[in-house]
C-alpha cells in the first residue's frame, strides 16, 4: 500500500513537470529577460518567394522573427533545430491591441549562432 502511494505521487509529479515543460515550449516569453526553448518550423525570406528581401524564421510555437537584411545565422539554421528564444525588449506606448515590435534574441542550440530581431516588420503603431 505504501509503495502504491509513492508510485501515484511520482506519477503526479511527473505529469505536473511535463505540463510545465510543454507550457513553456508553447509560447514565446512575455517578460523581458525571460527565455523559452522551441524549434524552428520554417525558414524563408521576408517576402515569400522574393530572394534578397531579408530573412524570416517561424518557430514551432507560432512565434517568429523577420529582418529586412539577410542573416547568415538564420540561413545556416535548419528546420527542426532547437532554439532558445529570449525577450529583449517590448515597445512602449502602443495602441491597444497592437502587440507588434517585441524584440527577441534567438540562439540556435545546434550551431550556437544567434540573432536579435523583432517579431514583425513594423513596430506597434507603424504601417
Amino acid at each position: 500500500m505504501r509503495n502504491a502511494r509513492w508510485v501515484i505521487m511520482g506519477l503526479a509529479i511527473s505529469m505536473i513537470s511535463t505540463v510545465v515543460v510543454l507550457t513553456s515550449a508553447l509560447a514565446l516569453p512575455t517578460t523581458v529577460g525571460a527565455c523559452t526553448e522551441t524549434t524552428i518550423a520554417e525558414i524563408g525570406t521576408r517576402l515569400e518567394g522574393v530572394p534578397d528581401s531579408g530573412s524570416a524564421v517561424r518557430f514551432a510555437d507560432g512565434g517568429g522573427q523577420v529582418s529586412y537584411q539577410t542573416l547568415r545565422a538564420i540561413e545556416r539554421s535548419r528546420v527542426g533545430d532547437e532554439v532558445r528564444v529570449c525577450l529583449v525588449s517590448v515597445p512602449k506606448h502602443c495602441p491597444p491591441g497592437d502587440e507588434r515590435g517585441k524584440v527577441y534574441r534567438a540562439t540556435n542550440l545546434r550551431n550556437h549562432e544567434h540573432w536579435t530581431l523583432p517579431d514583425s516588420e513594423h513596430s506597434c503603431g507603424g504601417a
